[in-house]
């Protein structure tokens, strides 16, 4: 399962900022969550908008991740640097090949 997050950043949200709390989401959330493959995060060329794309062993094991992360001390932290009204996530099943 492929999960794209876009988003911008909040008003007065340094990149410097996010981009420390994306690594503890990095390194002390995404590992730890079943089904976890790998994660990476990109910023828009010439814009303020970011992505964030994670693999996740199944659509579940994702969902549940999204769940977790809301309330799990750095994806709180994380998610608070961002601004909800700009946040998009899909998720695309790999079709193999």
């Amino acid at each position: 399962m492929i999960e794209i997050r876009v988003f911008s950043l909040k008003t007065g949200v340094s990149e410097a900022d996010f981009l420390a709390a994306d690594v503890r989401v990095q390194t002390e959330f995404a590992p730890f969550q079943p089904g976890f493959i790998r994660r990476t995060t990109a910023r828009g060329e010439g814009n303020d908008s970011w992505l964030v794309l994670t693999l996740w062993g199944s659509a579940g094991l994702a969902s549940e991740a999204a769940e977790t992360l809301r309330t799990d001390p750095a994806g709180a932290a994380f998610m608070d640097l961002i601004d909800p009204a700009t946040e998009r996530v899909a998720r695309f099943q790999e079709l193999g090949g």
